[in-house]
């Protein structure tokens, strides 16, 4: 009993963390390509690189002060270490760059409706494609969150380009997969980190393809290396520490909770207004959530 109430409870630190850091990452995104401080793809490439510098440090201190204890305490157990992939590491790559060259066109509202929609759909329909149904529920829940969901956004939403409407909604399904890969992990700090590594490749090809359209600032760099350590590398951990207890739907539909706490970051930090919308659409998209999340017959 103490035993499932402290992993409930692990869970829920967990997505709460990682779901403010994906928020922090709209933040990040808005303040360096938003005013222009630096350009899309070295945003990219920046926030990989300080990613995985930082996953480096954090898997060197984890081998030397962690994993040494728990080697000498160990029974003799298979302690074989995960080593990511490169099918995940792609599907990281591809979110990340799609979502960077989609935000120089896209408002913030259109992009975050478009991604996070595209992120439900996949999600449910590889369910779906699976041979799952959809329970009452479920189908209740998801309508009424993304419908809280289309509510907070609509009045701010604009015509987006059709190329980029086509890079967020890649992003959105690069995102979905690799989520979807975190519910298989069975040793997702390891998973992360290594996926983080395997991106390298291709971040020193596309820099090279990039290089010519560098721009830079100061404030754009500190953006990019912020979102790389402490909203990706470090939210990406957490997130899929959580996604090995998460039901399969759960884990998609906290998703919506992103955008509204974004419009709180945005009140806070930028200036922001939050209006009675804003209060309207909340608690319905909160409502969507807690309906699926209190349904212990979705897997």
């Amino acid at each position: 009993m103490l035993n499932n109430a402290y992993n409930t409870y692990k869970t829920f630190f967990l997505t709460s963390f990682a779901l403010l850091a994906f928020a922090a990452n709209s933040v990040f995104c808005r303040l360096a390509l938003g005013d222009q401080q630096v350009d899309a793809g070295s945003f990219t490439v920046i926030r990989l690189l300080s990613g995985s510098l930082f996953l480096g440090l954090f898997l060197a201190v984890k081998h030397f002060y962690f994993d040494k204890k728990n080697k000498a305490a160990s029974t003799g157990l298979n302690t074989k270490k995960s080593t990511g992939s490169w099918l995940n590491a792609i599907w990281l790559f591809v979110y990340a760059l799609t979502f960077s060259f989609a935000y120089i066109q896209l408002d913030t509202a259109t992009g975050a409706l478009v991604l996070f929609a595209t992120v439900q759909v996949t999600m449910l329909l590889t369910r779906v494609l699976k041979g799952h149904l959809l329970s009452r529920a479920e189908l209740i829940g998801l309508i009424l969150a993304v419908a809280g969901f289309i509510l907070l956004l609509a009045p701010q939403v604009s015509s987006p380009s059709l190329i980029a409407f086509i890079l967020m909604c890649a992003s959105g399904v690069s995102w979905a997969f690799y989520t979807l890969a975190g519910k298989k992990s069975v040793d997702p700090t390891s998973d992360t980190i290594f996926n983080f590594f395997r991106t390298t490749p291709f971040i020193i090809i596309f820099a090279l393809i990039n290089f010519d359209s560098t721009y830079l600032s100061i404030d754009g760099v500190l953006y990019a290396i912020l979102s790389g350590v402490l909203a990706s590398a470090l939210g990406y951990l957490l997130w899929y520490q959580a996604l090995t207890s998460l039901r399969h739907n759960v884990a998609a539909v906290v998703q919506l909770l992103v955008p509204v706490l974004a419009a709180v970051a945005g009140f806070i930090f930028l200036g922001e207004s939050v209006s009675v919308v804003f209060v309207i659409s909340s608690l319905i998209i909160l409502s969507g959530i807690l309906l699926v999340i209190k349904n212990p017959t979705l897997k």
